[in-house]
C-alpha cells in the first residue's frame, strides 16, 4: 500500500486567502454598438441588430 502525501502544517488563513485572490468575478466589459449604440461584448455580434465590425452579418428579426 502507497503512502499519500501530506501537509506537514497547516495552511494558514492568510496564505489560504492569499492564493485566492484572484478567484473573484468580474463584471463583463461591454462597449456601444456604432450602428444601433446598443449594450454588446467586446469583439462579438450585436445582438440586436447582428452588424460586426460595420458589416451586417446575422438577420435579426424586428419586433
Amino acid at each position: 500500500m502507497s503512502k499519500h502525501p501530506v501537509p506537514k502544517k497547516k495552511t494558514s488563513k492568510s496564505k489560504r486567502d492569499m492564493r485566492r485572490s484572484h478567484h473573484a468575478l468580474m463584471a463583463p466589459n461591454l462597449v456601444e454598438c456604432p450602428h444601433c449604440h446598443a449594450k454588446k461584448l467586446q469583439h462579438h455580434v450585436c445582438g440586436s441588430c447582428g452588424y460586426y465590425d460595420g458589416r451586417q452579418v446575422l438577420e435579426v428579426a424586428s419586433d
